[in-house]
């Protein structure tokens, strides 16, 4: 003899599994909501709010041999590097209660001889960051590496 069962009629979820699945739901859906503009971002201060230093630690690189160099510059000073000329316009960062971050605005123009100057890079350039807001040229690499008071 076999035995028959007879179907079972389908539970509705139980309401520890329908917050669970709300709040995967709006976990995985925040970051999205951030980027959209719906939700405010936690994201750094803004540049009002960050302290101005007067001087910036900036990295060079020549690609073509290799050479790298470590530098102080201060705010409105031009340094010569290579071929390039590198103006430090400001230099932020966050307050210490904050995550650490600096923002160095620099601008970039390449000397070549015998021709015009011609710029290279202009704006913030950030520490944390530094492929954000890269300086993009074929022998030359710069990055902020911090702010301070010198």
């Amino acid at each position: 003899m076999t035995k028959f069962q007879t179907p079972t009629k389908p539970q509705a979820p139980s309401s520890a599994r329908l917050k669970s699945a709300a709040l995967a739901a709006a976990l995985l859906l925040a970051p999205a909501a951030v980027v959209l503009g719906a939700l405010p971002a936690a994201a750094a201060p803004a540049p009002e709010q960050m302290l101005a230093r007067s001087s910036a630690k900036l990295q060079w690189l020549d690609k073509v041999t290799a050479r790298t160099s470590t530098f102080t510059i201060a705010v409105g000073e031009t340094r010569t590097m290579g071929s390039l000329r590198i103006t430090l316009r400001a230099c932020k960062e966050n307050p210490p209660i904050e995550p650490p971050e600096s923002a160095a605005f620099l601008e970039v123009v390449e000397m070549k001889p015998g021709e015009q100057a011609e710029p290279v890079f202009s704006g913030w350039m950030f520490a944390s960051s530094p492929a954000l807001s890269a300086m993009e040229h074929a022998i030359y690499d710069v990055w902020v590496l911090s702010c301070g008071n010198a």
